[in-house]
C-alpha cells in the first residue's frame, strides 16, 4: 500500500477508527492490556526471522538512499535487538496500570468528596524516523495508558515497522481488544504526515521522535498539541568541589558512550579554580578518547584543541565533539546554561550540597542531574520500561514520556444530596 491516491480519505479513515478504538480501550482492564502486551512480546520473538527479513528489505532501501553508517546502524535489527524489543514489551506489561489511579483525594466542608484520577488522553499520533523499535515502544506505552495510537514510521523502516506492528495487533487480538487501537500509516507518502498533524477531530496529541528537522516541522505545522524536544543541548558543570574520579568517569561516559542520543553531553563548563588541574585532565582524557574539543581561547588543555566560536555554544553535535568553557562561579555556569541550553538535561558534578541545591533550584531543565552521566536521560533508565520520547515543554508531560505521562486526569466528585447555599 505504497501508492495510495487519496491520502486525506485514508487518514480520515484511520483517525475515525482510532477514535472509536480509544473509547473502548479507555475502559479496558489492566489484565487485558497485560495479556495483549505479553502476547505481542511472544509474537515478536516467534516471528523474529520474518522481522529480520523485513528489515533486510529496509536496509537495502536505506543503502539506495545513501543513508549514513550511523543511520544504517539505527535501522538495523538482529536477534539481540529483537530480544531488547521483547524485553521492553514485557517490562511495560509488568508496570502498574496508570488508568484510574487516584492522584489526590480530599473532602470539602460542603460535604463533597473529590478525587483526581488518571484518564487516557485518547488518540496519540507518533511520528518517528529510522529506528523500527520505536514501533514497539510507542505501541506498548500507548496501549498501557489506554490510548489508541496512529504510528507513522520513517520511510526507511517501512517494512520492519509493519512486521512489528503486526505482532502488536496479534497481541490485541489475543486479548480481545480492538485491532484499530494500534494502527500504522501504510504509505511512505509525506502527505500523510501533513494530514496527521492537522487531524484535530481525531488526534489528541502528537509525539515526534527523531532529528531536529522532523521535530521542527512538527512543532511548526501541527494544529494538535505536541510533546517533543527540538534539541538535546546538554551541559555538564564541573564545580570547584568536584570529586576527581567521579568527574573523569562521568564526563567520558556522558560524551562517548553513545554520541548520537539526545542525552549525550555537548558542552563542558569548568570552574576556574580547577581549570588548570581537573579540567585540563578531563579535556586531555576526552581527546585521548577521540573527542574533538572546541575550547574557548585560553582554557588550559592539550595543545591541539580547536578554538571555539560563538556558534559552538548551544550546538547539538551528536558526534565526537564537545565545547568547553571556563566559568568563575556556579552563577556564571547557570547564566551560560540559561542562554544556550534547550531545557533538556543539565548536570552538576560536585560534593558541595549547597551548590547542588542552587543548580537544581535555579535551572528549569526537564532533567537536572548531580554526579551522574547524562546518558541516563532515558525513560528506560528512569524505570518506565520504555519511553515514547523526551518532552521539554512545560505543559503536562515533561522529561521522559512513559505510560503515566500519556494520561491526563479528571475529577470525580461525590455528594449525598449535597446542594450549594
Amino acid at each position: 500500500m505504497n501508492d495510495i491516491e487519496n491520502i486525506p480519505e485514508l487518514m480520515a479513515s484511520i483517525g475515525a477508527r482510532a477514535k472509536a478504538a480509544s473509547q473502548i480501550l479507555a475502559t479496558a482492564s489492566g489484565e487485558d492490556k497485560h495479556t495483549a502486551l505479553m502476547a505481542a512480546a511472544d509474537a515478536v520473538w516467534a516471528r523474529r526471522n520474518e522481522i529480520i527479513a523485513a528489515n533486510l528489505r529496509d536496509l537495502d532501501f536505506g543503502r539506495s538512499k545513501g543513508l549514513s553508517d550511523a543511520m544504517m546502524d539505527r535501522l538495523m535489527l538482529d536477534e539481540p535487538r529483537i530480544q531488547s524489543i521483547v524485553d521492553g514489551l514485557r517490562a511495560v506489561a509488568g508496570q502498574d496500570d496508570p488508568v484510574g489511579q487516584v492522584l489526590e483525594e480530599w473532602d470539602q466542608p460542603s460535604g463533597l468528596n473529590i478525587q483526581r484520577v488518571r484518564t487516557p488522553l485518547g488518540v496519540i499520533g507518533v511520528i518517528y524516523e529510522s529506528r523500527p523499535n520505536v514501533t514497539a515502544d510507542a505501541g506498548a506505552l500507548c496501549l498501557k495508558s489506554g490510548n489508541a495510537v496512529i504510528l507513522r514510521g520513517g520511510s526507511e523502516s517501512f517494512h520492519s515497522s509493519q512486521a512489528i506492528q503486526d505482532c502488536l495487533v496479534a497481541g490485541l487480538n489475543m486479548a480481545g481488544l480492538p485491532l484499530d487501537a494500534i494502527q500504522l500509516v501504510p504509505t511512505r507518502d509525506r502527505a500523510a504526515v501533513q494530514q496527521l498533524l492537522t487531524m484535530t477531530n481525531y488526534v489528541d496529541v502528537i509525539v515526534p521522535r527523531g532529528g531536529k528537522g522532523l521535530v521542527g516541522l512538527v512543532q511548526r505545522e501541527a494544529r494538535v498539541p505536541v510533546f517533543a524536544h527540538l534539541e538535546g543541548i546538554v551541559h555538564i558543570y564541573i564545580d570547584k568541589a568536584a570529586d576527581v574520579k567521579k568527574a573523569l568517569e562521568i564526563v567520558l561516559n556522558a560524551k562517548t558512550r553513545r554520541t548520537g542520543i539526545c542525552g549525550a553531553a555537548e558542552c563542558l563548563l569548568i570552574h576556574s579554580d580547577v581549570a588548570e588541574s581537573l579540567g585540563k585532565d578531563i579535556l586531555s582524557a576526552l581527546m585521548t578518547a577521540g573527542v574533538e574539543v572546541r575550547a574557548e581561547k585560553g582554557l588550559p588543555g592539550p595543545d591541539n584543541m580547536v578554538t571555539a566560536t560563538e556558534a559552538d555554544w548551544g550546538c547539538e553535535y551528536l558526534d565526537m565533539i564537545i565545547a568547553a568553557k571556563r566559568v568563575d562561579s556556579i552563577d556564571d555556569a547557570i547564566a551560560h546554561i540559561r542562554r544556550h541550553h534547550s531545557q533538556h538535561t543539565d548536570c552538576i558534578i560536585t560534593e558541595d550540597q549547597d551548590a547542588v541545591q542552587t543548580f537544581f533550584t535555579e535551572l528549569d531543565s526537564a532533567i537536572l542531574m548531580h554526579n551522574a552521566s547524562t546518558q541516563f536521560a532515558d525513560g528506560g533508565e528512569f524505570g518506565m520500561g520504555a519511553e515514547i520520547g523526551i518532552a521539554t515543554g512545560k505543559m503536562h508531560a515533561r522529561g521522559p514520556v512513559g505510560a503515566a505521562q500519556l494520561t491526563s486526569f479528571k475529577y470525580l466528585v461525590r455528594g449525598n444530596g449535597t446542594v450549594r447555599s
